[in-house]
């Protein structure tokens, strides 16, 4: 009995796994609802076709209609839909080209085929009581719109691995914004419903002829003229070339007794010159490309499952709708322009086979300006931030059994790719804006990208001031005078990122309620479960009454409107928000939805944090984000406070562990680790060992917190927290460093940085 991603078998007859028993039940309350549409997206080899079959099964209809664009997914959907549903095989029929089995219960059509007139008038509007749209991110094209809006059935379920489409067309609003179960490959490979990946990112070769390389750069970043395309690929192609891979693919191997590898290239000429060379070096292949009749690719499937060829080599044949169970190896010869392409083709090879454990996938990564995504890819991370993508490089995460490893050239091409590319530019953000408003056919919220794990919200608030600035950017109907912009600005630059949740709860309070005591807002804290001491309450409160920022300098006071957001009033310990803010939240709509969404947003991003503690280990925070959270009086960060701070109770320390070589010569010194635990640390210069900033690391009393950061690439102003620290005694020495007096000495961590953080500050 095989579960997870596929159904259970018993004697009787086929089961679904329990992603499709939630499924199922999802799509049922839709129906009970009374409605007439619903949406499932579904990670490849997860089980859609199955999941659609016991839901006519369960919906017991008159008749059913089963649309897809290829002919061999209705052949094998036909197949499944008889094994679940039972009755007699000619309950089964096909609409095709040349198939046209008009009376069938359950019918199973091509779009291309029932769009023409003379076969869809054969049928009346309301002949199907149920119909089923297979790979309905298609359903944009003008030739699904014509059969869906000519037939009126009870019910349309949609089916789809990748909803998301680069036009205006909405397939969410299509069904009405009815999403009745969504999973996706990350989660599918952590439930165990798809066979493990090992992903190995590979340096592509590299030839002798720096010109060659070039020739082939050019080509694989689609910046190439025609004669150009000609010379790479009889590069690409070249037996030298195609002897490296082999090396690698023989390197890394692949699961079970006999290979069945599935290579993606750029063109369909590469492709078929590929497979000649790898069957001249005894490793049989063909190559199969779009204008390939049916029957010849069924045919090579057949050869591949049989093991009479090693290899199929394609371009973008393989994308969705053909199964290869016994697919083992996946092997990229491309670079990528979209990380939905590229998890589809990863797809092909997920699928759970007897004698199978996992799937090896081997990305041969070349000089790709687009090499970037491979690691947002499979992940599935959506935030757009750099940071994210260089850390799934650096730490090589696992997804469930699946692993990922790059090799060290690969991976400073990944890094040179993301240094040079802006994944925050607008054109990007424009896009996942659109697709987010197509998705809840509306002007999207910040708290509507967090609930769908889509881009980090912080990212959008602030492209530009505050995210009210970009949604007047995007031309939406957004109208903010001038003080309720610049509270939004506050919100968003300051609090929205949910580091500390004492300013937000409070806000929120104050939304529902005119006053709120100090004793109310300290029970609240308390159930949140966060600090309570009056030095956090005084911090809240300069933040709030914009007394913790300074008067002349960025950000100052006037940016966050001048003048005290909350009032408290110290005689009857009583907060209460402004005349100004309580009128605007009262009389202007879009304020008061955006300042609601940013206290919301807030609070969700909060959940990342520990509230118990001022700073979470391993999260990233600014020189301004610390200044807030050791409650100091104000914002010193407008000042230069170099690599360390210190005030009467805290110190922090921040390091740039890679410094860059332009800056000056007099902080060029290398802080460094010594191991997991313990950092040479040097002061700042022209202080000796009886400088009064130097006696503060050795002060007990003092606790002292390390903040590192890699680099300063990408002018990221953000730096990890990696614990607490204390000087070791006995440790500090008076050095010299550009011929002036500096203090060197190790600072020994409470706790011992995680291996995987460790090696990437170092390497």
């Amino acid at each position: 009995m095989v579960k997870n991603g596929q159904p259970e078998i018993n004697d009787e007859r086929i089961e679904p796994n329990q992603m499709q028993k939630d499924a199922l039940a999802q799509i049922a309350q839709l129906r009970e609802a009374g409605k007439d549409r619903g949406l499932v997206i579904s990670a490849t080899g997860t089980g859609k076709t199955y999941l659609g079959a016991f839901d006519v099964r369960n919906a017991k209809p008159k008749r059913m209609l089963f649309l897809a664009h290829r002919e061999e997914i209705l052949r094998k959907s036909a197949r499944s839909f008889q094994k679940v549903i039972g009755g007699p095989k000619e309950n089964y029929g096909l609409y095709t080209g040349n198939v046209h089995e008009k009376d069938a219960k359950y019918l199973f059509a091509t779009v291309q085929t029932l769009q023409d007139d003379a076969h869809l008038q054969a049928f009346s509007p309301t002949e199907f009581d149920y119909i089923l749209v297979d790979e309905v991110h298609h359903a944009g094209a003008s030739s699904y719109q014509k059969i869906m809006q000519y037939f009126k059935p009870k019910f349309y379920l949609g089916m789809t691995a990748t909803p998301e489409r680069n036009d205006d067309f909405s397939i969410f609003e299509l069904f009405d914004y009815h999403v009745a179960y969504e999973i996706r490959l990350q989660q599918a490979l952590e439930a165990d419903m798809l066979c493990p990946f090992h992903y190995v990112g590979i340096s592509d070769y590299q030839f002798a002829d720096a010109k060659v390389n070039e020739t082939i750069a050019s080509y694989q970043n689609a910046a190439s003229h025609h004669k150009k395309e000609v010379q790479a690929i009889e590069h690409l192609t070249s037996a030298e070339r195609v002897h490296y891979i082999l090396q690698q693919t023989e390197y890394y191997g692949y699961s079970g007794p006999k290979l069945h590898g599935l290579i993606f290239c750029a063109t369909v000429q590469e492709a078929n010159q590929l497979a000649a060379e790898l069957t001249r070096q005894h490793h049989p292949a063909k190559a199969l490309a779009g204008a390939d009749s049916m029957s010849v690719r069924q045919q090579v499937v057949k050869e591949l499952e049989d093991g009479v060829i090693e290899y199929i080599v394609t371009v973008d044949l393989f994308n969705e709708g053909i199964d290869i169970p016994c697919v083992n190896q996946v092997v990229f010869l491309r670079s990528t322009n979209s990380s939905i392409v590229y998890v589809q083709q990863l797809g092909r090879g997920l699928r759970k086979a007897q004698n199978k454990d996992y799937v090896e996938v081997l990305d041969f990564i070349g000089n790709y300006k687009n090499s970037y995504m491979i690691p947002i890819a499979l992940t599935g991370d959506a935030s757009y931030s750099k940071d994210s993508a260089r850390e799934t490089v650096e730490i090589e995460p696992t997804i469930g059994l699946s692993t990922i490893a790059f090799d060290e050239i690969a991976k400073e091409r990944i890094y040179q790719s993301l240094r040079q590319v802006k994944l925050d530019d607008m054109r990007k953000l424009r896009m996942v804006y659109q697709n987010m408003k197509q998705r809840v056919g509306r002007v999207p919220l910040l708290a509507d990208f967090m609930a769908a794990d889509s881009i980090d919200s912080e990212i959008l608030a602030n492209k530009k001031k505050n995210y009210a600035q970009f949604l007047i950017g995007e031309k939406e109907p957004v109208e903010i005078n001038d003080y309720e912009n610049r509270l939004l600005t506050f919100l968003d630059a300051e609090l929205l990122n949910g580091k500390r949740r004492h300013e937000l709860i409070l806000l929120d309070d104050l939304l529902n309620q005119a006053t709120v005591t100090e004793k109310e807002l300290k029970q609240q804290l308390k159930a949140a479960g966060c600090l309570v001491d009056e030095a956090t309450l005084a911090s809240m409160r300069r933040v709030l009454d914009l007394t913790f920022y300074n008067k002349n300098a960025a950000p100052s006071r006037a940016d966050y409107g001048g003048r005290p957001i909350v009032i408290f009033d110290q005689a009857a310990r009583i907060y209460r928000l402004n005349e100004e803010l309580r009128n605007s939240l009262k009389n202007d709509a879009w304020f008061s939805r955006l300042w609601q969404d940013g206290i919301k947003t807030g609070l969700l991003r909060a959940k990342r944090y520990q509230a118990d503690q001022r700073f979470t280990l391993g999260e990233k925070y600014t020189r301004k984000d610390v200044m807030r959270l050791i409650n100091n009086v104000v914002n010193t960060t407008a000042q230069n406070i170099g690599g360390y701070f210190f005030n009467e109770h805290d110190g922090v320390i921040f390091v740039t562990y890679h410094k860059a070589k332009n800056i000056s010569r007099s902080i060029q010194y290398e802080d460094q680790f010594l191991n997991d635990h313990v950092m040479h640390y040097f002061s700042k210069g022209n202080r000796r060992l009886d400088s009064p900033d130097v006696k503060k690391f050795m002060d007990g009393n003092r606790q002292l917190a390390l903040f590192v950061k890699k680099s300063d690439a990408d002018d990221d102003k953000t730096f990890y927290y990696l614990g607490t620290c204390r000087y070791m005694p006995g440790s500090a020495r008076q050095e010299q460093h550009d011929g002036k007096p500096i203090v060197s000495m190790n600072l020994e961590l409470d706790q011992p940085v995680s291996y995987t953080r460790y090696h990437s500050l170092i390497d």
